[in-house]
């Protein structure tokens, strides 16, 4: 199995001031390479520029700017290079599968906060002094910097990269041939049904509450974010105010994703614990969160009918807070060490099927939270006959691959 650890960086002020460097002048090399991919397609010839080409350049690159350039770990800068080839791969793939295409774009020094070193040892060392009891992590250019190392890592160390989130760094650690830790079997199954009033419930009736943590913090978020907005958006040079409030609205919404990624870890473990087959629905949030399409009036040139975009808009909010995906992604792979199972099912008619008489029928989904069949009156909680449908379809399932 292959998975990553992310560990707190504790760096001396020199040790950040030279990562911050480190940073810039990687984003200084992937605008340029961009730059040059640009220049060389609006010449006449359309000459396209792949990565070999630009990756051949750097030893050039790094003699012509030691200063810069030749400080930092030379496949670090391939890395870079390689991120920008598969930005341009996925343009030219949407290009032709006919979505909006997206033309990759230069990057703002406050929007480029990884730098990626492809193998351990080449530019980069992990325990660099495992005679000491403190973890440090060695990095070109920067020496050795402090770990927080709340967890220990199991397999082998792929690659490494350093992450810079608002004030803090981070060093992320991908580690192939992970050993598996397989739970003793309980012989529980059971179905899982998300959504926006509770977070999860299970076929068994246990509600999980959804804790809502971007509407919690909604009115600090708000005014942080409109004192944000008395400052011009475009500007050559930020005030000290300026760099201050962006920092406030950046470190709010870092908060509120550390909250919903422990509740989510604390929930999949929980779940992964007490049953061996975990079913839940196959979610397109994706689809559910998109804006409803404008109505045009045919009575009024230029004109719109209200098409519920307000409300919509506040659903898509909560739909977004709650993560499915980021919880679904979690589940999957916390199940793939405990070695669990976990299927997904069809989410089609979950919540419009009798879970008595199997009727199906749109009016049985009385409110959000009230289930009524209309052929045989069978009442029940909403969100628990959509846990014991998805039970069934993944029982079924089961039993097809046995």
């Amino acid at each position: 199995m292959i998975r990553a650890n992310k560990f707190l960086l504790r760096p001396t002020v020199r040790q950040e001031q030279a990562l911050a460097e480190m940073l810039r002048d990687h984003c200084s090399l992937y605008n340029g390479a961009l730059q040059e991919r640009r220049s060389a397609y609006r010449h006449s010839s359309k000459t396209s520029v792949k990565y070999g080409d630009q990756s051949a350049q750097l030893k050039e690159i790094r003699a012509f700017d030691p200063e810069h350039q030749g400080r930092w770990s030379f496949s670090s800068q391939q890395a870079t290079l390689r991120r920008l080839d598969k930005a341009f791969q996925a343009f030219f793939r949407r290009v032709k599968a006919g979505l909006t295409p997206g033309y990759p774009r230069f990057k703002g020094v406050g929007h480029f906060d990884t730098v990626t070193f492809p193998k351990d040892g080449d530019g980069c060392r992990w325990n660099s002094t495992p005679h000491e009891r403190q973890t440090r992590v060695r990095l070109q250019g920067i020496g050795h910097v402090r770990v927080h190392q709340h967890q220990p890592v199991r397999g082998r160390v792929k690659t490494i990269s350093v992450k810079r989130e608002g004030r803090r760094w981070y060093v992320v650690l991908a580690c192939d041939e992970v050993p598996a830790e397989p739970l003793p079997p309980t012989g529980s199954i059971v179905g899982i049904d998300m959504g926006v009033t509770w977070f999860l419930t299970t076929s068994s009736g246990e509600h999980v509450a959804n804790p809502r943590f971007l509407e919690a913090s909604a009115e600090e978020l708000a005014c942080a974010q409109r004192h944000l907005a008395t400052f011009p958006k475009r500007t050559r040079r930020r005030t000290k105010k300026h760099r201050a409030a962006a920092r406030k609205v950046a470190k709010l919404h870092a908060r509120i994703r550390r909250q919903r990624l422990d509740h989510h870890h604390k929930a999949a473990l929980a779940l992964v614990r007490e049953h061996d087959v975990i079913g839940h629905e196959q979610l397109n949030t994706a689809g559910m969160a998109k804006a409803p399409a404008p109505r045009p009036d045919p009575e009024q040139d230029g004109a719109f009918l209200p098409n519920g975009a307000a409300a919509k808009a506040g659903l898509n909010r909560t739909i977004l807070d709650t993560g499915w995906g980021i919880f679904l992604n979690i589940l999957a792979n916390k199940a793939e060490s405990a070695g669990r199972r976990v299927i997904s099912v069809d989410a089609r008619n979950t919540s419009r099927t009798c879970t008595d008489c199997r009727h199906v029928a749109k009016e049985n989904r009385v409110t959000q939270a009230t289930f009524e069949c209309t052929a045989c009156g069978f009442t029940a909680n909403a969100d628990h006959v959509g846990a014991l449908n998805v039970l069934n379809r993944a029982g079924l399932a089961l039993c097809d691959a046995a």
